[in-house]
């Protein structure tokens, strides 16, 4: 989860605190729901990883198809942390 959570901090903070000049319309602390939903939503993305991977070996699946299938859920959790902390700012 704390991977999980970083990554998507340190995907967030690229867009973040590339914006030189904000509009006036999103206020002045606009920065902080990115800053905190798109970490939150990609430490369960870390999560779902985790738990896949887990429950995965414990039933002896494939090792790869168990990786995939994480890795996917993963990139969707990143994607959606990405859309919701930008929601009303940068994504409109």
């Amino acid at each position: 989860m704390l991977i999980g959570g970083a990554i998507a901090l340190i995907m967030i903070c690229m867009f973040v605190f590339s914006v030189k000049e904000p509009p006036p319309e999103w206020g002045s602390l606009w920065m902080i729901q990115p800053l905190i939903v798109s970490p939150l939503v990609g430490a369960m993305g870390g999560l779902f990883f985790y738990l896949v991977n887990y429950y995965g070996a414990k039933r002896g699946l494939n090792k790869y198809l168990i990786i995939t299938l994480g890795l996917i859920g993963f990139i969707i959790s990143l994607w959606m942390s990405i859309v919701l902390g930008l929601n009303g700012t940068m994504w409109n």
